[in-house]
């Protein structure tokens, strides 16, 4: 049996004496750092959370959110009991009531529409809330595929963008982010480091010191644009046009590296052909950068090595966004940056990591094949009265803010014969409409194996205080569950440390002594990266970069990425980007961010703020279709003629007309990936 590592520290005071307890934790949020924390403890209170100075990345400095998580842990919007729903739906009138009783109602409810309608009618939902991974997928995953429910496809983030760098490399591996602090030529790509990734910023920094010239190329002048040497501000959707540009004139010059290319890739003389078809003229009107811009990036980055390219996550949500990451995927191939060990790119390094998701989730105890529901089109989904959904189970997620389409979506758990159980830390939006809230715990209330998708350490972190009220984990509620059901399989006893030893039971593991045991004595764990992942060979069908992939064909009809820009029939496209004190709509009911920011708001740029007869910190109305949405007006030059930035996502009721940005994004699919498109979304604007 694994066993709890804690340090315990004395201070001496000269009144008394103080005993406060130093704990290792993880920060649990979607975000790519994953932080290693020290948490300071006293009679079961969290006190203090600061950076723990010995992880190889993260080295002891954190973001301004996690200041904040002691705040969600002990929020007056903490939910600590069971409840029952006894008023109208979203009226937030409900009844404590007992986990037994809780239970109870689930299951009967569940058998009962088990006996009237196909078991895919009962649809979980769930993403990121917790990266934890054995809270995020392994129980609960278990528990969905023995009850035959409705499969979710998990695609609202990061799919689009994966599937474009695969088609490229097979594989989500990237350069090792410790390396790029001795790069010379680093571009940030439609991301905002300084809010969403810090530690590589801080690389970058600690790079440009030596020498480096760092770029951010993105549709606003945010903070990376800020702390970058040169902003290239494009137009939205541009980005694999741009990378296409870029590529048609290194090659044009002679720039690019033909030893690289013919050892280490295939489909160049088509993908060479392609991009003459995007000359400086034409990228030029589509991006809004000049021709002088394009050719002084373009030969800056072939000449200028190593070079380095963090492509960030923003670019992806569009209706175009998979082909616009592997355009950029393949610039690195075309100068031969990976011949460095400095070069190269980085989409996500959650290849590194061997997890046994087959062990963890238990795909065998599916014995059909039940519907597949994409979790974007989740207003479709609760709306359809042909083949209806008659209950979902919301936990490590936000839906009515964080899900595209709010309306339809609300329409949908505004259903009276729709049963919603909610699991969840605080009264978000979505647990009013709950017909059952039960209490979850944070990850400083439950153990937890923790990887990333930035850097290569993994980590395992206790509990470093005991559960508020009677909230419980994700893994302990399925398995009261499943034991309810009355379903059998030993895996359902399972507890946290037996799973975690279930996730490690990989060949890579055990070949490198990492087990359960060995992450509790250490803490954490850095694993072997590969120095230079695509100068041999790749983790493709060819086992070499793909400039063409035949395999796209079936995605999207074609074998190149073909990329064109976006074009909306509204005069406004919408940018809805993280906010730099939130985490999607994690951190947003705290009081003590709305002292401090200037929201909700939404960026106009100055001639349109003229032609809309627009004023500083007036309200405006931004609708399509959908809904609308009232935010104050910001005129700034920090966004392009025709762009809307809206930061957010803030809870419903800090919107003006209680409808959030979400009301107007729609829930299209990407070209590839079937992602998300929250930045596609056409828009009009008008003053209140």
């Amino acid at each position: 049996m694994a066993f709890y590592y804690i340090q315990k520290v004395v201070f001496l005071k000269i009144e008394n004496i103080i005993s406060i307890m130093k704990c290792f934790s993880v920060c649990p949020h979607d975000c790519p750092d994953a932080c290693a924390l020290e948490v300071e403890i006293k009679d079961n209170m969290v006190v203090k959370i600061s950076g723990n100075k010995d992880h190889v990345f993260t080295q002891g400095s954190i973001c301004n959110k996690t200041y904040f998580y002691r705040d969600v842990i002990y929020s007056d919007k903490r939910v600590l009991y069971p409840y029952k729903r006894v008023g109208k739906k979203g009226s937030l009138s409900f009844e404590r009531i007992s986990w037994q009783e809780a239970i109870k109602t689930i299951v009967e409810r569940w058998q009962n529409i088990l006996k009237h309608y196909q078991s895919d009618s009962i649809l979980p939902y769930s993403y990121a809330g917790t990266e934890g991974v054995l809270n995020n997928a392994s129980m609960d995953r278990r528990f969905f595929n023995k009850l035959q429910s409705a499969q979710l496809l998990r695609t609202i983030c990061s799919k689009a963008g994966s599937k474009g760098f695969e088609l490229a490399y097979g594989k989500a591996i990237g350069t090792n982010p410790i390396y790029t602090q001795n790069s010379k030529f680093i571009i940030f790509w439609g991301i905002n480091a300084m809010v969403t990734n810090l530690h590589q910023a801080i690389f970058a920094q600690r790079a440009r010191l030596n020498g480096a010239k760092i770029i951010s190329i993105d549709v606003e002048k945010n903070e990376t644009a800020n702390f970058a040497d040169e902003f290239y501000h494009i137009m939205p959707a541009s980005d694999g046009v741009l990378a296409l540009g870029i590529a048609n004139i290194i090659i044009n010059e002679n720039l690019y590296d033909k030893e690289f290319i013919e050892s280490n890739t295939v489909g160049f003389d088509k993908f060479k052909e392609l991009v003459k078809k995007y000359a400086p003229d034409t990228v030029s009107k589509q991006t809004g950068l000049s021709k002088q811009q394009l050719n002084k990036l373009a030969i800056e980055y072939a000449t200028i090595k190593p070079s380095f390219i963090r492509i960030g996550n923003g670019l992806q949500h569009h209706l175009n966004g998979g082909f616009n990451t592997w355009a950029i995927s393949l610039l690195p191939a075309l100068v031969g940056s990976w011949k460095y060990k400095e070069g190269g790119s980085l989409k996500s390094n959650s290849g590194y990591f061997p997890i046994n998701k087959t062990l963890l989730e238990r795909p065998d105890l599916l014995n059909k094949k039940p519907r597949s529901i994409n979790m974007v089109e989740l207003g479709k989904a609760l709306t359809d009265n042909k083949n209806p959904i008659k209950s979902i189970y919301v936990y490590n997620s936000n839906p009515l803010v964080v899900a595209p389409n709010h309306n339809l979506v609300k329409k949908g758990f505004e259903r009276e014969d729709l049963f919603v159980v909610v699991h969840e830390r605080l009264w978000s939006d979505t647990a009013k409409y709950a017909d059952i809230v039960l209490p979850s715990t944070t990850s400083f209330e439950h153990e937890d194996l923790y990887i990333s998708y930035w850097h290569n350490v993994i980590a395992f972190a206790n509990r470093v205080i005991e559960p508020l009220g009677q909230s419980k984990p994700n893994i302990e509620v399925f398995s009261m569950l499943a034991q309810a059901f009355g379903f059998s399989q030993d895996c359902f006893k399972d507890n946290v440390y037996d799973l975690a030893d279930q996730a490690l039971d990989s060949e890579y593991f055990k070949r490198h002594n990492i087990s359960l045991n060995r992450l509790l004595k250490e803490k954490f764990i850095e694993l072997e990266y590969i120095d230079f992942p695509y100068t041999d060979s790749a983790y493709t069908k060819t086992e070499k970069i793909q400039f063409e992939n035949p395999d796209a064909i079936n995605l999207a009809g074609v074998s190149l990425p073909h990329c064109t820009a976006l074009t909306l029939n509204y005069p406004f496209i919408l940018i809805s980007p993280p906010n730099k004190h939130f985490l999607n709509s994690t951190f947003a009911h705290i009081n003590k961010l709305k002292e401090k920011e200037y929201a909700p708001y939404v960026k106009i740029n100055p001639k349109d703020a003229i032609k809309y007869d627009l004023k500083d910190n007036c309200n405006v109305e931004i609708f399509n279709e959908q809904g609308s949405c009232i935010l104050k007006a910001m005129i700034s030059d920090d966004v392009k003629e025709g762009v809307l930035v809206a930061r957010g996502l803030y809870w419903v009721d800090d919107y003006i007309n209680k409808q959030p940005i979400n009301t107007l994004t729609s829930d299209k699919l990407s070209d590839i990936g079937n992602g998300a498109v929250f930045f596609s979304s056409g828009v009009n604007i008008k003053k209140v």
